[in-house]
């Protein structure tokens, strides 16, 4: 009989080969399947999220340069966020406890999302040099 964390990991393994299939496979700008952003459908404005499933595209396909006209702040936090989600992976299927200290870290946590909120407002401006924060379409 097959294990539950055997089939835990298969699962995993199943979601996330999916996530990168659809968004390797599917241009998000050209596909109405996927979710458009409901603050900047609401209000206009871009949220900081605002043009991630395009710039996830671009970077599946090795495309640096156009994922980070679509949404730099994702682009420099990818290599947080894969690690990050690795390690949790890690831990789940070997049954470690290691953990990504940078995470315990006030420091890093009131800084990364005020660095957010500023990054959220500045690419709303409507002026140079900030606009180029704003997805490019």
């Amino acid at each position: 009989m097959l294990s539950s964390k055997f089939l835990k990991s298969a699962l995993i393994l199943i979601t996330f080969g999916g996530i990168f299939f659809v968004y390797t496979i599917y241009n998000p700008s050209q596909h109405s399947f996927f979710i458009p952003c409901p603050f900047n459908y609401i209000t206009g404005y871009h949220c900081p999220g605002c043009g991630s499933q395009r710039a996830i595209h671009q970077l599946l396909h090795l495309n640096v340069l156009r994922a980070l006209s679509l949404n730099p702040f994702l682009v420099l936090s990818v290599p947080i966020i894969v690690y990050g989600l690795g390690l949790q992976i890690w831990n789940f299927i070997f049954e470690t406890q290691f953990r990504f200290k940078l995470f315990y870290s006030k420091a890093f946590i009131y800084g990364y999302f005020g660095f957010a909120l500023l990054y959220w407002f500045l690419r709303n401006l409507p002026y140079y040099p900030f606009n180029l924060l704003a997805p490019a379409e």
